[in-house]
């Protein structure tokens, strides 16, 4: 994908100006500016998610359904936060020197996990003292679903399954989930070490200039990838494919990743852009990595796409009741159209957008390729979270009120660019002192 930059070896007259291209005006942002935009920014998703509750209120509905809507939010965001965690490590371990000039932005993004997970674990505070409206698990209705019982361990240990003594009539009772509350609390331990430990390394190397910085974040990032793997995969199960404590697909981890990745890649090529059109990092990302951008944005629509073929193909091949309801119920309504729009923008119209080079290398371009992954990625984890059983809909849709929907997420995704606005504006857009920078700055494709 990349070639050693010869200006490293001193052969190349025609090496970027690093001094140049590395000036403050070219790689930094105002603070001013941006924190202003940040804090209106949060200050209108607090706006909108107190309008979206009022609304709810005034109208009679469900308040499962705006929770189910923050937590659509907060669950798309945090996968985009957690994937860039990911690829950060593995550029560390390849020493990924065409990613150089790039890597702080994907650094940026890592660097909101705590926060983001916040939202999550907010949602989870509401839906325990709502005793499991959201997280079906936790309704006490359901404590006597055999279904449950086989899965007990996994959510309630050490809490043993209520059982009604002889002769007596058992009263279900709320019971907390402690195992799946202490897993929630171990990512959030681990997740914020991690992205601060690796930020922290990159930070300083800014400012001492030392290489071996980078040797202690690819020695972190060696036994980190597949413990966060876990993490990650696990934080699938546990806040999405738990709703519907019934269904159960070992694939869920890979397909979170997957449509998670394909919308982190758009987030990063989408803040790029934005700064380029800032007239910053002019000469430090060009076409060249663009071009790079799209071709990972192109590789995950079809790997996502293979994943959620082949998780659909092996639940409708093994037919059992309580994983075929997941689908069958994505039929009903106003579900279907939203399963055929997933096939046709998550798939189908992204491939034939991005197969193009031309496509891929032009910033305009592929900003609405960008911007139409985040919507599908969006889309995605609606289709997983708001049709559930045990959030009840209103209207013939199947939907219930667009609006509460529209201002619950809405609200978090301007959470979440205000944080990312703030975060941008903290320091070099680049990482100054990464020793494959030369590399990065002189990255060119040959296919």
């Amino acid at each position: 994908m990349s070639h050693t930059a010869a200006a490293s070896h001193g052969h190349d007259h025609h090496a970027p100006d690093r001094k140049f291209l590395l000036r403050a005006d070219n790689i930094t942002v105002a603070k001013s500016s941006s924190t202003g935009l940040s804090l209106a920014l949060v200050g209108l998703v607090l706006a909108g998610l107190a309008i979206g509750l009022g609304t709810a209120g005034l109208m009679g509905s469900n308040v499962r359904q705006g929770l189910a809507s923050v937590h659509v939010g907060a669950m798309a965001m945090l996968g985009v936060c957690l994937s860039a965690t990911l690829f950060v490590m593995i550029f560390h371990l390849l020493n990924a020197g065409w990613t150089s000039t790039l890597r702080r932005q994907f650094e940026n993004v890592m660097a909101l996990t705590p926060w983001v997970y916040g939202l999550v674990l907010a949602v989870v505070a509401v839906d325990i003292a709502m005793q499991g409206k959201l997280f079906s698990f936790m309704d006490p209705a359901y404590q006597s679903d055999h279904l449950l019982h086989k899965k007990w361990t996994y959510f309630f240990l050490p809490a043993e399954i209520p059982h009604a003594k002889s002769g007596e009539h058992a009263e279900p009772h709320f019971v907390l989930p402690m195992f799946w509350l202490i897993r929630a609390f171990f990512y959030l331990v681990f997740w914020t070490w991690l992205t601060r430990r690796m930020m922290s390394l990159s930070v300083e190397q800014d400012r001492t200039g030392d290489v071996m910085l980078s040797a202690k974040a690819r020695r972190t990032s060696s036994w980190a990838v597949p413990v966060f793997a876990l993490t990650y995969a696990f934080a699938g199960f546990d806040f999405l494919m738990a709703l519907d404590f019934r269904y159960f697909s070992t694939m869920w981890g890979v397909y979170y990743f997957a449509g998670s990745s394909f919308a982190m890649f758009a987030t990063v090529a989408l803040m790029l852009i934005t700064l380029r059109s800032k007239g910053k990092l002019e000469g430090v990302v060009t076409s060249e990595h663009f071009h790079d951008l799209g071709k990972l944005l192109f590789t995950f629509t079809v790997f996502w796409a293979y994943i959620a073929f082949s998780q659909y193909f092996l639940t409708w091949y093994s037919n059992i009741p309580e994983e075929t309801h997941f689908f069958i119920f994505r039929t009903i309504g106003g579900w279907k159209p939203l399963g055929v729009f997933l096939i046709i923008g998550h798939f189908i119209v992204p491939f034939l957008f991005l197969i193009s080079r031309h496509i891929k290398k032009n910033p305009m371009l592929l900003a609405i390729a960008g911007g139409w992954a985040v919507l599908a990625h969006l889309a995605d984890i609606f289709w997983i979270v708001r049709p559930m059983p045990f959030v009840p809909a209103t209207g013939a849709t199947g939907f219930g009120s667009s609006i509460i929907d529209a201002l619950a997420i809405g609200g978090v995704l301007l959470v979440f660019v205000g944080l990312l606005v703030r975060q941008v504006s903290g320091g070099p857009l680049v990482a100054v002192n990464e020793p494959y920078l030369d590399e990065g700055l002189a990255h060119k494709n040959y296919v």
